[in-house]
């Protein structure tokens, strides 16, 4: 499917769709919701609901805050009508500054985080109104890197880019035909104003992937990824950085006092016994 970071576009189509179709039909239900931000992970993500389910069965919903980009919103407009799926616009600033008026002295981070929370707490309504499942959209960049907030952009109940890169991401999006302003544009989570998602990280996707996967898929150690002529300090830090959030990418631990413990000893699929 994929010859390191080079994507068979056509073939990695037909399994992130088909996964969509199973995974949501097996358990009885036919929507799905998500948030469409006007970036290119969730384009790509609605872009393969409406291919899997049929866009009538998509919900995608758009929550900017006060400080969003108003070009968010335009081009999450632009994403739904070219796949022709439902959207809708649920404002989060009322929920959001009805909090922090307790909190004033709040930093970026408490709010950014907040905002992520408050989308998904819409999500899940949403998703119990509608008898749909929500589905995440977050690619295996940020995942690995820790870069979303748990319980905020990092929930879901199914997860059809979790394993491609973001490098990948712009391949397969191309691919698709999702268009090119939100294609083209800095990578951005839009929780205030003039945030980019490289500069906070301090290098770029296309620059780190090629080290993630290197270091995740091909299983390289340092001194090899030295030989591959990747910086020591740089390797270092995004070690530690998949190290330090190793915890969003696992369930909550569970003190082991039985014999069997649930995602211990007691694992089973989602759709076990059916």
């Amino acid at each position: 499917m994929m010859a390191g970071l080079i994507a068979n576009t056509e073939l990695l189509r037909k399994l992130l769709v088909g996964f969509v179709q199973d995974e949501v039909r097996k358990v009885g239900v036919n929507k799905v919701v998500l948030g469409l931000s006007g970036g290119i992970d969730s384009a790509l993500v609605v872009f393969i609901a409406a291919e899997a389910l049929g866009p009538e069965n998509v919900h995608a919903i758009c929550m900017p805050y006060k400080t969003s980009n108003p070009e968010s919103e335009e081009h999450a407009r632009l994403v739904a009508t070219a796949c022709g799926v439902n959207f809708s616009v649920v404002p989060i600033t009322p929920m959001v500054d009805a909090y922090f008026d307790m909190f004033p002295d709040a930093d970026n981070m408490r709010r950014g985080n907040k905002m992520a929370r408050e989308r998904m707490t819409v999500l899940f309504d949403h998703s119990a109104l509608l008898r749909a499942l929500v589905l995440g959209t977050s690619n295996k960049t940020e995942l690995l890197l820790g870069y979303g907030t748990l319980y905020g952009d990092m929930a879901s109940a199914l997860n059809p880019i979790g394993d491609i890169y973001k490098t990948q991401v712009w391949q397969l999006s191309a691919a698709m035909g999702i268009p090119a302003e939100v294609i083209e544009k800095q990578p951005s989570a839009d929780l205030w104003a003039g945030q980019t998602d490289e500069e906070e990280l301090g290098f770029s996707y296309r620059h780190v992937d090629e080290l993630l996967y290197r270091m995740v898929d091909q299983r390289l150690t340092k001194p090899e990824l030295a030989a591959a002529g990747f910086d020591g300090a740089f390797v270092e830090s995004i070690y530690l950085k998949i190290q330090n959030s190793h915890f969003k990418r696992r369930l909550p631990i569970i003190a082991k006092v039985s014999n069997r413990t649930i995602d211990r000893d007691f694992r089973y699929a989602r759709d076990w016994g059916k």
